[in-house]
């Protein structure tokens, strides 16, 4: 039986054997945290920089939402300096049972907890928070329904008020065979990150698009063991799709949010020390073990900021109540 995109992918990914129930990322897919240590640096990096904005609190929270192995958490409590990590309390997000191994010092919870004073990073996180998806038809805007066991998909009902409202505001449709998917359960995720921020900076990372840029066919698509496969919400891949990343930043702003930045990972990376620079070639001669070490790191950095892959990634950055403590 049909039913629409959003249902069967919930279903797929975290329904009762869901794909994210029973899968780790990492096996199916390349995110910056198992491209490179790096990437855990830079976030160790901002950390340090919230912390320093906030005070030096007593302590100073730390959520990794959509953690999938927990690997950015553990990465970061591991690479803390001292004084931070005596304050450091680190919790990874996840709906998936707690890795065997993870770093003790990390908490495991399925919900973002309230209260946090410190960062909160959701890499790819958003894609996979499951939406609806419409099509122009000559009769105007239609949701699409799907048969999860095919991926077949026929036109069902007229999307209700508050999702024409989106489609209107984020991503208009025109002609006939356009589709558009809506993206307000993302928006209305994220509001729920800033909302249980006391204080503090949120970032999510992930693929991404913005108005008047969006694509006239949509963006879903599924993964498995490391490849694009159709979107079939069978639960045997995972389905994704980009994330209207400008919509998100406006329902973060309504919850609470301030000092938002829309970039780029490229150019929030290159900010937090990431560059890529390869090392002199002088270096080659007077300390060839490490010239080849700096070359590694250099070939990492590169692919984290390289704008046709990761670095092309949005990344948006939203503050909450920033400032230092009074007593």
């Amino acid at each position: 039986m049909e039913v629409t995109w959003r249902e069967a992918v919930e279903r797929a990914l975290y329904g009762a054997e869901g794909f994210y129930l029973r899968e780790r990322p990492g096996r199916h897919f390349r995110t910056s945290v198992h491209a490179s240590p790096v990437f855990a640096e830079a976030v160790l990096r901002l950390l340090e920089r919230v912390d320093a904005a906030l005070g030096h609190p007593g302590v100073v929270g730390f959520a990794d939402v959509g953690s999938g192995d927990g690997l950015l958490a553990a990465r970061v409590v591991a690479a803390a300096p001292p004084d931070l990590t005596e304050r450091l309390r680190a919790v990874a997000v996840d709906l998936s049972p707690r890795p065997a191994g993870l770093d003790a010092r990390v908490a495991w919870e399925p919900e973002v907890p309230y209260g946090i004073t410190g960062l909160v990073v959701a890499n790819e996180w958003l894609d996979n928070v499951p939406l609806d998806v419409a099509e122009m038809t000559p009769a105007g805007p239609r949701l699409v329904l799907v048969d999860p066991a095919t991926g077949a998909e026929r036109p069902g009902p007229v999307p209700d008020p508050e999702d024409l409202a989106w489609l209107d505001r984020w991503w208009p449709l025109g002609r006939a065979g356009e589709r558009a998917e809506i993206g307000r359960p993302r928006d209305e995720a994220w509001a729920g990150v800033i909302a249980r921020l006391a204080r503090g900076t949120a970032v999510a990372v992930d693929y991404a698009h913005l108005a008047g840029r969006r694509p006239d066919l949509g963006t879903l698509t599924g993964y498995r063991d490391g490849s694009a496969v159709p979107a079939v919400p069978d639960g045997s891949c995972d389905v994704t799709a980009h994330v209207a990343l400008d919509a998100c930043a406006a329902a973060g702003e309504r919850a609470g949010a301030r000092a938002t930045t829309l970039t780029t990972q490229r150019e929030a990376l290159r900010d937090l020390g990431v560059t890529g620079a390869r090392p002199p070639l002088a270096l080659a001669s007077a300390d060839p073990a490490g010239y080849v070490r700096t070359l590694g790191r250099a070939s990492q950095e590169a692919e984290l900021i390289d704008p046709a892959g990761l670095g092309g990634f949005g990344w948006l950055s939203q503050s909450r109540q920033q400032g230092r403590e009074t007593s």
